[in-house]
């Protein structure tokens, strides 16, 4: 098979694996990108690839300056895409093996302090939908494209909960609404635009769903209103997984509220803790 017809052939496969958009455009991408190098080197067949060659295409990105990270993820998608390859039999063995990722150095959690997220929410709170917005995100943890995602019928106020539905699979998580949340909700709603089109919850004026980079920038905007420096809207997440360890919400539970698939991940917010002192009951620290 062409590069072309295996490359579309991966892209079904993460779909029909229930892959985020984003996550399937930026995989294709980076296989293209590994495709083109191929043929500049005039590789014809995708079983003649060699580790050596997916070797010289990291090094390329080097000398183009990529950062490690980026680097690093390009090399994930290519291992995850001769893993594809190999199961399905189109190569008999597999190059990418053996690529060791770069080395990059993690940058800790931006975590804030009570007077920054109080801050923010004073510089945002005559801005009743990004007030909501800022309001969910840090009293429940969940992902900013999580948040884009709510479908009406996922807030139930009445139970105060959300339903948070699973990007990768079938899974669904609920989350449960502290009463500060439950009124920035309650204030959004009475002027969200009434339509029966859209059950997006947060949208534009214009009854669009409200895109990632959209919030992102507005809360990016607050966040220089309220002069709180390097600061991402990501961090609101980071800080409310460290305040509820802090006040000894168990760590399996704060696990699975922000759809941490091991717990490992969610340990390494311990270091933030100084101090846990573990409660009986699953009970929310109101931030």
């Amino acid at each position: 098979m062409s590069f072309e017809d295996l490359h579309q052939k991966f892209l079904d496969f993460l779909r029909k694996q229930g892959r985020a958009n984003a996550t399937v455009l930026a995989y294709g991408k980076d296989i293209e990108q590994l495709l083109e190098f191929l043929k500049e080197r005039e590789v014809q067949a995708i079983d003649t690839v060699s580790t050596d060659h997916i070797e010289e295409f990291k090094d390329s990105l080097k000398r183009l300056r990529y950062t490690p990270k980026s680097i690093s993820r390009k090399i994930n998608s290519i291992k995850t895409f001769f893993r594809f390859l190999k199961r399905e039999d189109h190569v008999n063995q597999n190059p990418a093996e053996a690529v060791i990722h770069p080395k990059y150095e993690q940058n800790s959690p931006r975590i804030l302090t009570k007077m920054e997220y109080r801050a923010l929410r004073d510089a945002c709170k005559n801005d009743v939908r990004i007030a909501a917005i800022v309001e969910l995100l840090l009293q429940t943890g969940m992902r900013i494209s999580e948040l884009a995602g709510l479908q009406m019928p996922d807030v139930d106020l009445e139970k105060s909960h959300v339903r948070i539905r699973e990007q990768n699979s079938q899974q669904e998580r609920n989350i449960p609404l502290n009463n500060a949340c439950k009124v920035a909700m309650q204030s959004y709603l009475k002027i969200r635009p009434k339509t029966i089109e859209q059950e997006t919850v947060f949208l534009t004026k214009t009854c669009r769903p409200f895109l990632v980079r959209n919030i992102r920038a507005a809360i990016d905007r607050f966040f220089r209103v309220a002069g709180i420096a390097e600061a991402k809207v990501n961090d609101l997440r980071h800080t409310f997984i460290v305040e509820q360890l802090k006040a000894g919400t168990p760590l399996t539970y704060v696990s699975r509220l922000v759809g941490h698939k091991r717990v490992t991940t969610t340990e390494k917010y311990l270091e933030f803790v100084n101090a846990l002192d573990i409660q009986k009951e699953h009970k929310l620290e109101e931030l």
